[in-house]
């Protein structure tokens, strides 16, 4: 696999090809702003190099200098599963751990990790049993 692309914004890296539709719908709700405007500021990365990719994987394909602490992944569960839960990747405190964010939710996380205003775990933490976060209450 080639490395992860260094950006200026968040990746969501595509992992799983099986659905277009599916993909562009994912991407769509990622970047819809929340209810008081906020958004996920990311680039959406629809790659054949990134297919298969496994959050394990992930940190071995950074460059020695990225900025990148964090990213997306959108595997076969985010297109099959109705809610489409997207993994979180640590890149950072612990890389490689995980969990997922329904779409709607993806701009608090993406804000909140890009200016430090929380850390990893805190929203692994706040994910539900199924270790998916929606939100914090």
């Amino acid at each position: 696999m080639k490395p992860i692309p260094e950006t200026t914004r968040a990746l969501v890296l595509r992992t799983d090809f099986s659905d277009d539709r599916a993909w562009a719908e994912v991407c769509d709700q990622i970047q819809r702003p929340s209810p008081d405007d906020f958004r996920a500021n990311v680039d959406c990365v629809s790659d054949r190099a990134f297919e298969g990719l496994k959050s394990g994987e992930v940190p071995e394909l950074l460059r020695p200098a990225s900025r990148h602490t964090f990213v997306f992944l959108v595997d076969t569960r985010t297109i099959t599963d109705p809610e489409h839960p997207v993994v979180v990747v640590d890149l950072y405190d612990e890389p490689g751990q995980s969990f997922r964010v329904i779409p709607s939710e993806m701009w608090g996380v993406e804000n909140n990790l890009s200016l430090a205003n929380m850390d990893f775990h805190e929203f692994a933490e706040a994910a539900d049993r199924d270790g998916v976060f929606r939100g914090l209450e």
